[in-house]
């Protein structure tokens, strides 16, 4: 086969495990982070849905209210009511009963919808009301006000004709693998943001964000080396696993015995590169929660310690001329990118120098297969880092940024350290 056809067959598989693997992430943001609306009622011109028919205590509910028509839909301006009747929901089938709520207090200021433009969705967020409105376990049920009107194209004003739109949604206690979750990390963690905030000019959020990173990256410093160190070694050793894997292809017992005899003579631990891992990503899938989730205090009660309940102060959230608490489009998916791949390139440096100075090339398709693979983490994840960081809030990327940094830097001094075999 010529080099040309064979450059173009790897890039075709190259892009066909980019578009799995990124897929894949997508479907598994989709599952914790659901974004799609679920469970609704009403007519095809005026859409009431929840954003999950089933949330969790101490989440807040989201709807989507969508515009289909070609006027615009005018609403009352409710505040410091809801944009929508709330009503709770007990029994079943015909014979449930619905029970009006009301509330007048709001965790934040009150945000008025009075409309929504045409062919258009708005997110309705009532996060603001839940301490005051959803503080019982059960189903819940959200009424469209009758009172709404169109505005056409011609600037007439017509009723809307919608009827009754509404939709349910059900407020569940949290499970224990959550609650033990909260208690031991994600608590901790934004009660140490506090912490550090309180204690910063102008209660800086982004500084909190960049001191809670490093704390934790130096806690888990040794765990990490541990795995970094037995990912070098099992790179060194890969060249002699390789040859064990062709001379050996056609017996798997006697595989296994040499692959087992290179790892007992060089010390080589195949759990040590994944053990720490395990224990470090709690930890850090804990401080994106708290990051993601802990940025706004007065939604975040439920995870505050006591003597922090009544802060006369809120996060200070705008951090070298950036609203943290918004996407960045512009600096953070770049440079996420820039600094994601120079950590993924240290990665596998020890691997690619020793191919080098034994002028190693790819012998068969394993062999190719985990070139491949390995370029599909150098150029792939990046890529899938700064399109996360397009949806999430700039808070999660500096907290993602400061850590990469900080890998980068634990890295280079793994890549230093003389490992022999």
């Amino acid at each position: 086969m010529s080099e040309t056809p064979r450059k173009r067959s790897a890039v075709i598989e190259f892009a066909l495990i980019f578009a799995i693997v990124y897929l894949g992430t997508q479907l598994v943001f989709r599952l914790f982070f659901p974004s799609q609306p679920a469970g609704s009622s009403g007519l095809a011109d005026i859409v009431l849905k929840a954003t999950a028919s089933t949330v969790k205590d101490g989440h807040s509910i989201m709807l989507t209210l969508k515009n289909n028509t070609e006027g615009t839909l005018l609403l009352p301006d409710r505040c410091p009511l809801p944009p929508v009747d709330v009503f709770t929901v007990s029994g079943e089938g015909s014979g449930a009963q619905i029970v009006p709520l009301t509330a007048t207090e709001t965790a934040l200021p009150c945000v008025p919808l009075t409309e929504v433009a045409p062919r258009s969705e708005v997110r309705i967020d009532l996060g603001a009301w839940k301490y005051s409105l959803f503080t019982q376990f059960g189903t819940y049920e959200m009424h469209l006000p009758s009172a709404a009107v169109f505005r056409t194209a011609s600037g007439a004003v017509v009723p809307a004709q919608y009827g009754t739109l509404s939709t349910q949604v059900t407020l569940s206690e949290a499970g224990s693998f959550t609650k033990l979750f909260r208690a031991f990390i994600t608590k901790p963690f934004l009660n140490f943001l506090i912490f550090i905030a309180s204690i910063t000019p102008g209660h800086s959020l982004g500084i909190a964000i960049i001191v809670l990173t490093l704390v934790v990256k130096f806690l888990l410093f040794i765990p990490t080396q541990h795995s970094l160190e037995g990912q070098k070694k099992m790179q060194k050793a890969q060249p002699l696993l390789d040859e064990i894997r062709r001379k050996y292809k056609a017996d798997p017992k006697r595989m296994q015995e040499e692959t087992m005899k290179v790892w007992k003579e060089h010390g080589i631990n195949p759990f040590q590169s994944c053990l720490p891992l395990l224990i470090q990503m709690p930890v850090l899938i804990g401080v994106f929660y708290t990051v993601r989730d802990g940025s706004i205090l007065e939604l975040s009660k439920h995870l505050i310690y006591p003597f922090y309940q009544h802060l006369d102060w809120t996060f200070g959230t705008t951090f070298l001329g950036l609203d943290l608490l918004k996407p960045n489009v512009y600096i953070f998916p770049p440079l996420l990118v820039i600094l994601q791949f120079i950590q993924m390139k240290l990665t596998f440096a020890a691997a690619k120098k020793k191919r080098q100075q034994s002028g190693e090339k790819a012998k068969n398709e394993g062999d190719k297969s985990q070139q491949l693979q390995q370029q599909m983490m150098l150029y792939g994840l990046p890529l899938m880092i700064g399109v996360f960081a397009f949806q999430f809030p700039a808070a999660v990327s500096l907290y993602w940024g400061v850590s990469t940094l900080f890998a980068i830097g634990q890295q280079m001094v793994v890549n230093r350290e003389k490992i022999t075999l």
